[in-house]
């Protein structure tokens, strides 16, 4: 049977080795299930306390994606048969997704991530915690949670509200495609290269100077990828997030409600924020309560404690939410017609959003404490 994550090691004219990950199910788009996740931890743990590998990398079987997300097919069933309860494979899947995420985030080593193609949902939380995040004039990067009644998890909490402006609570609510210049504009990539020079980039990184520090390994495949940059064949397209910044402010201003009338009632000739109106609006009404909260955290909570917060609030999305039913709807039955719990944003009630913002632990129970 094909492994569904592959490790690799690459020697280098250093004499040190490069570490590489390849997610391995091109047919699913290399889509993660907890298996993958518990592989890539115990994997990454080891290279972490190995000397012998300077830096890792993360990349994605075939073309089309890095990674799209997470296989929550898993989840959907264990909660379709306990309804209203936490299951163990929530929790499980979320728990192991969140620490591996954590763990890049603190890795020290580099960590280099070929962001070519699609990079959605659990994808971009593994993005998100590489030191050194390559996009391509193919890169399509996007939180689509709200269209199965999930909210932007793997960190977003972190580093949605670290973006510019009311960026990341638009990405959020409207699951906008990124595009590489969006990326860059919003600190989700800081490399651009062309997804035809992802070869001769491992060939470059074989002849860099690895040794055992850290930071000098940090510069210097720094260097080497700003080099790789100023050579590339591809160009930058232009970001829409980034020309359109002032009026997405503005569209993003005020309240829930406020937000609520000016999405629905906004008209536009714009095609991508066409589709991001569209998409906000047939996403979960309480989606949008939980986005709009998570927009709402303070900038000075810690990347451990946005991970806690996020824990809680994805089992309980499982168990008392509308994830059931928009993952029916997206990806079991595929008829992309999901029966919201609330019709409209306007009927969902205060009782159930804080059903769903209260954690399910007491805090000295909480399965993320040791972060």
């Amino acid at each position: 049977m094909t492994q569904d994550v592959i490790f690799q090691t690459l020697g280098t004219l250093s004499g040190k080795s490069i570490g590489v990950v390849t997610l391995n199910i091109e047919k699913a788009l290399n889509a993660l299930n907890l298996d993958m996740v518990k592989a890539m931890t115990e994997q990454l743990l080891a290279w972490q306390q190995d000397d012998s590998i300077a830096c890792v990398v993360l990349d994605g079987a075939g073309e089309k994606a890095f990674c799209a997300g997470g296989d929550v097919r898993a989840i959907y069933h264990a909660s379709v048969a306990m309804p209203n309860q936490m299951t163990q494979a929530a929790c499980d899947f979320f728990t192991l997704e969140y620490q591996l995420d954590y763990l890049l985030h603190q890795y020290g080593k580099p960590v280099l991530v070929w962001g070519d193609g699609i990079v959605m949902g659990g994808g971009l939380g593994l993005m998100a915690a590489g030191s050194h995040r390559v996009v391509t004039e193919r890169s399509r990067i996007a939180m689509p949670e709200i269209s199965i009644g999930l909210y932007p998890d793997v960190g977003g909490s972190y580093f949605l509200n670290r973006m510019p402006g009311k960026t990341g609570l638009f990405l959020g609510l409207t699951a906008y495609n990124m595009n590489a210049a969006d990326a860059l504009y919003t600190a989700i990539g800081n490399h651009f290269l062309a997804s035809d020079e992802k070869e001769p980039l491992f060939d470059a990184l074989a002849d860099v100077q690895w040794n055992d520090d850290k930071n000098h390994n940090h510069q210097s495949l720094t260097q080497l990828l700003i080099r790789l940059q100023d050579n590339t064949s591809a160009k930058l397209p232009e970001s829409p997030l980034e020309q359109f910044q002032p009026q997405i402010d503005l569209l993003m201003a005020g309240e829930i409600e406020d937000v609520h009338h000016q999405l629905s009632s906004l008209s536009t000739e714009l095609p991508w924020l066409q589709r991001a109106q569209k998409t906000a609006m047939s996403g979960s009404p309480l989606s949008w309560f939980l986005v709009f909260a998570q927009s709402q955290l303070d900038q000075e909570m810690s990347l451990a404690d946005c991970f806690k917060w996020e824990l809680g609030i994805s089992v309980n999305c499982c168990s008392h939410g509308d994830f059931c039913e928009g993952v029916r709807a997206l990806l079991i039955d595929k008829d992309r017609t999901p029966q919201w719990r609330f019709a409209t944003a306007e009927e969902v009630t205060e009782e159930a959003v804080v059903k769903l913002l209260t954690s399910p632990w007491l805090p000295e129970e909480h399965p993320l404490n040791h972060l």
